[in-house]
């Protein structure tokens, strides 16, 4: 255990769902391959549905897992979070209910996972997500107060801002319509650091030519006030798992025309951690 005056560390995490089809579809690499390129590429860890191959890579390549579940059936929380502790994984990203669940069904859902998960010994994290009952932010806002008054706590969540940015057709600059409440992103411990615009869930972070592209640039200023809200009171002795969320072809996320979806995540990753630092120098 790490004492509670050390300073926030940053995890950098890859979904291992940017690796779909990579380098292509006809000659996709191995689940060990996959592994060995994230440790290759200076990743901390990695993400997905966790199971116990994903334990012995990790122990073997020395990363750390964080677990991933949809549901919205609370009969099977504690048998998906088991798995994905069985899996090796530090914190569970949950995809929660649909979109059409009612937000007080969506509270009482957040209560029993999040506990059930307190109970198994692996912390779980709302994630904020289309076709979820998080899908807008009227919904996300009014689940985390349901569930503050139902056991007196901020909901533990894990925040992709590209998908409120979508719904709320938003025009940079993002940040003013994205939080108004930092509590609950300053409570988080998972972000999704996925670029976007008000029309596309995902941009590029690379124009094809080894520049940074427009869009990505618009975009920069949500990283750099999420560190700086995040870091704004004493986090010592926490970890922010940060993961570039670059989705692949496959999904939808990116397009076959566009910069890969792995090879932007690991330019995403090494900018991330730039940040960080100049965030964690201006706190001290």
């Amino acid at each position: 255990m790490k004492p509670k005056d050390a300073p926030p560390r940053l995890r950098l995490i890859a979904n291992l769902w940017s690796l779909w089809d990579y380098p292509s579809a006809a000659r996709e690499w191995s689940l060990e391959r996959k592994v060995a390129a994230v440790a290759e590429a200076g990743f901390d860890g990695f993400s997905g549905a966790l199971d116990p191959e994903h334990l012995r890579l990790a122990q073997k390549y020395k990363l750390c897992g964080v677990g991933y579940i949809s549901s919205s059936k609370p009969s099977e929380f504690r048998d998906k979070i088991k798995a994905n502790r069985d899996g090796g994984a530090l914190r569970i990203n949950v995809q929660l209910g649909d979109h059409d669940t009612p937000v007080d069904k969506a509270v009482a859902m957040a209560v029993r996972i999040v506990q059930d998960g307190i109970d198994l010994g692996v912390p779980c994290d709302v994630e904020v997500h289309r076709d979820t009952c998080t899908e807008t932010p009227e919904k996300a806002y009014a689940i985390a107060a349901g569930y503050r008054k139902a056991t007196g706590a901020l909901l533990p969540m894990t925040w992709d801002l590209s998908h409120i940015a979508v719904v709320k057709h938003l025009a940079p600059p993002y940040w003013p319509r994205l939080f108004p409440d930092i509590s609950l992103v300053q409570h988080a411990a998972q972000f999704h650091f996925r670029p976007f615009n008000g029309h596309h869930c995902q941009v590029p972070v690379t124009n094809g030519k080894g520049r940074l592209s427009l869009e990505f640039t618009q975009w920069m200023p949500v990283l750099d006030k999420t560190l700086e809200t995040w870091l704004g009171v004493p986090q010592a002795g926490r970890d922010f798992f940060a993961c570039p969320e670059m989705g692949p072809v496959r999904g939808g996320y990116n397009l076959r025309q566009l910069p890969n979806s792995w090879e932007d995540a690991q330019v995403l990753s090494k900018i991330i951690a730039r940040r960080w630092k100049t965030a964690l120098a201006a706190r001290s």
